[in-house]
C-alpha cells in the first residue's frame, strides 16, 4: 500500500488523504487552491465563548475534558478560557493547523476539536500557537512555512515528547470540505518519518499513519466506534 499523506489539526488533526477519497490530495495539487487567501479573521472566530468551550471539550469524554484546560481563539490569539487540573488541554484548531501546501489551509469553516495530553500540550501545541501568531500577523503561506522551518532549525520549538497524543472524538468536528465529520479517533504525534514502526497502513492493521513533513512528525491514528458523548459512530 502506498504511504498515505496527512495534512494537519495535529490535525490535525486533519486527516487529508486518509479520509474517504484517497485521490483528494492529487486533485488538490492539480487544481487551484479552493481558498487561495485568508478570509477576514472574524470568519475564523466562534462568536460565543461558551460555545467554543463546549466544542473544545467535545473532543474527549467528559471524564477527561471536564478537568482539562480549555483554550479559545480571540482577536489576540488563543487564550485560556478555563483552567484545568488534569494535564489535558482542549482546543478547537482552525484550518491553518494544516500544512501550508493544503488547498484548505485558509478554509474558514474548519473546526477541529481535540484534547491533548500533557506531553502533546507541551510539545505539539506550540506549533499550532506559532502558526496562529503568524496568521494574526498577516503572513502569507510561504512566510508561515519559512518561519516554521526556521523555528525548528533553531530549536525554538520543543522536540516532541514520547506518548504525545490527543483525543479527536467530537461529533461536531469539521475537518475539511470533503471529510467533514469523518470518524472519531485517537492520534499520536511521533518525531520524523516513523510509520513503519507501527506497521501502519498495512492490510488488516487498524493504525493509519502519515508523515507531516512540514511539522517533522508522523501522525498515527486509530479509529474508535463511538463519539465522545458515548453515542455510536454510524458506519
Amino acid at each position: 500500500m502506498p504511504k498515505r499523506s496527512i495534512t494537519l489539526v495535529a490535525f490535525v488533526c486533519f486527516v487529508g488523504a486518509t479520509l474517504p477519497g484517497a485521490t483528494r490530495q492529487v486533485r488538490a495539487q492539480a487544481a487551484s487552491d479552493t481558498y487561495p487567501a485568508a478570509a477576514p479573521f472574524s470568519q475564523y472566530l466562534i462568536p460565543a465563548k461558551d460555545s467554543e468551550i463546549a466544542l473544545a471539550r467535545s473532543a474527549a469524554p467528559a471524564s477527561i475534558s471536564d478537568g482539562a484546560e480549555v483554550l479559545v481563539l480571540t482577536q489576540d490569539g488563543y487564550t485560556t478560557a478555563v483552567k484545568g487540573g488534569n494535564g489535558f488541554v482542549c482546543i478547537v484548531e482552525r484550518s491553518w493547523a494544516k500544512e501550508t501546501t493544503d488547498s484548505e489551509f485558509w478554509n474558514p469553516k474548519v473546526r477541529a476539536p481535540l484534547c491533548l495530553n500533557a506531553p502533546a500540550a507541551r510539545t505539539y501545541l506550540p506549533i499550532v500557537l506559532l502558526k496562529t501568531k503568524l496568521v494574526l500577523a498577516g503572513k502569507a503561506k510561504l512566510e508561515i512555512a519559512q518561519a516554521l522551518k526556521s523555528a525548528m532549525d533553531k530549536k525554538e520549538l520543543p522536540a516532541l515528547e514520547p506518548n504525545a497524543m490527543c483525543y479527536m472524538m467530537s461529533k461536531q468536528q469539521y475537518l475539511n470540505d470533503e471529510g467533514t465529520h469523518w470518524h472519531p479517533h485517537l492520534m499520536w504525534y511521533v518525531p520524523g518519518d516513523s510509520d513503519k514502526s507501527w506497521g501502519a497502513n498495512l492490510p488488516g492493521v487498524p493504525a493509519i499513519a502519515g508523515n507531516v513533513a512540514e511539522d517533522r512528525m508522523t501522525v498515527f491514528m486509530v479509529k474508535v466506534d463511538q463519539w465522545s458523548d458515548g453515542t455510536p459512530f454510524a458506519h
